[in-house]
């Protein structure tokens, strides 16, 4: 079926079958190089473009057509917060993720290309000489092409089936393809997902774990929760570097109208809180006489991430036992799933965010297929659950 979209006549058959074409939007010949050779020597993607500038990228879109564009922030004619809406406005199902180094104002930045329809964000480190940044950088960047730009392939293959043929046909009944990715949606011997019931227990504290999507996701979900948030501790951890979370934090008080900070060492755990994992620190939960404090952790990522949402969950275990509620929502990789296998194993419940509603269903996905999850929802249905559930439904 040919594509209709400025005289291109790349046809999506072809497309879907190829591999993904990534715009890479930077002023730093150095990150553009970089990039260029870490995409260059992956089997499912390949460099479409290496431009310098915003503008050129606004230019040649319709003549590179790529999927994902990498796109930085700080330019010269056209910064990245400025190309950006020009792009989509070009080319509307163009996977942007946005690249900056960690400052406040480019975090800042970020969380507004969110708003303005960039896919996700990743930081840059401040340099390339610095092997483990650059290996961080390097994996985060391929996961979130490959994720993003199969997440799009998908959506693509579903609202532009190919052309029927001219003969009759039965219509095909095989899914979608997944991901190169782990985690396929369903496992393929059952067909189904195996649902267990919600914990006898009402829960006293609820765990939220989010990954790629997740700031949207959870600036959505808070504006439900207040009577939950009024009496009992939430603990959120979102995969997301310093300053990023600093930022996260200011903007879920704002959506909650409750307050929410970034957690510190050793701070009582109350209710009418939200505490989140500060970038770069596991966060989990501890005793300190009577009270239950945050305790914060400096040591080696856990899942690639740092902080990482299995260290929450399995801390909670030993304060809360099996009154423990815990969401999972949009996210690459699995994290979150051990933790949860260890919060059910205990009493207690997990819900997970559903595919359709997800920008990737990687943790979710994960939890789901292990057999773990009370529900699997979509976003727009989670705080409604959340608060029956607190509320003592137990349905």
């Amino acid at each position: 079926m040919s594509v209709a979209f400025a005289g291109n006549s790349a046809t999506t058959g072809s497309r879907e079958a190829g591999p993904l074409r990534v715009m890479i939007v930077d002023d730093s010949v150095v990150i553009r190089g970089l990039i260029s050779r870490w995409i260059g020597a992956e089997h499912d993607m390949e460099v479409a473009a290496s431009l310098r500038t915003g503008l050129e990228a606004v230019n040649q879109i319709e003549r590179i057509n790529p999927d994902v564009a990498v796109l930085d922030i700080e330019m010269p004619e056209l910064d990245g917060i400025s190309a950006l809406p020009q792009l989509l406005a070009k080319k509307r199902d163009l996977v942007i993720i946005m690249a900056s180094t960690l400052t406040r104002r480019n975090a800042e930045i970020s969380f507004k290309a969110l708003s303005l329809g960039a896919a996700d964000y990743i930081p840059k480190p401040e340099s390339t000489r610095e092997a483990s940044a650059a290996d961080i950088f390097h994996h985060d960047l391929i996961q979130k092409i490959r994720h993003l730009g199969a997440r799009l392939r998908r959506k693509s293959a579903v609202a532009s089936p190919p052309l029927a043929p001219a003969s009759p046909a039965p219509a095909p009944r095989s899914p979608v393809a997944r991901p190169i990715a782990p985690a396929p949606a369903v496992p393929a011997a059952s067909g189904a997902l195996t649902m267990r019931p919600f914990s006898t227990q009402t829960p006293k504290v609820l765990l939220i774990g989010s990954s790629t999507g997740g700031p949207q996701a959870l600036m959505a979900l808070v504006t439900e929760l207040g009577p939950v948030i009024d009496r009992f501790p939430v603990l959120i951890t979102q995969h997301m570097p310093p300053t990023f979370t600093t930022i996260l934090a200011e903007h879920l008080a704002r959506s909650s109208r409750k307050p929410a900070a970034e957690a510190v060492d050793g701070e009582p755990v109350k209710p009418g809180r939200i505490y989140l994992a500060p970038g770069g620190k596991h966060m989990r939960v501890a005793r300190s006489g009577a009270d239950t404090v945050i305790a914060l952790d400096d040591g080696p990522a856990v899942n690639f991430c740092k902080p990482a949402v299995d260290p929450l969950f399995t801390s909670a275990i030993d304060i809360w036992h099996g009154s423990i509620l815990s969401v999972i929502l949009t996210g690459m990789g699995s994290d979150g799933m051990r933790g949860g296998k260890d919060i059910v194993a205990a009493g207690g419940s997990v819900i997970a965010q559903d595919e359709a509603s997800s920008v990737v269903w990687g943790m979710p996905g994960a939890a789901a297929n292990a057999g773990i999850c009370a529900a699997i929802l979509p976003l727009n249905q989670i705080g409604a659950k959340v608060n029956r559930l607190f509320a003592g439904d137990r349905a």
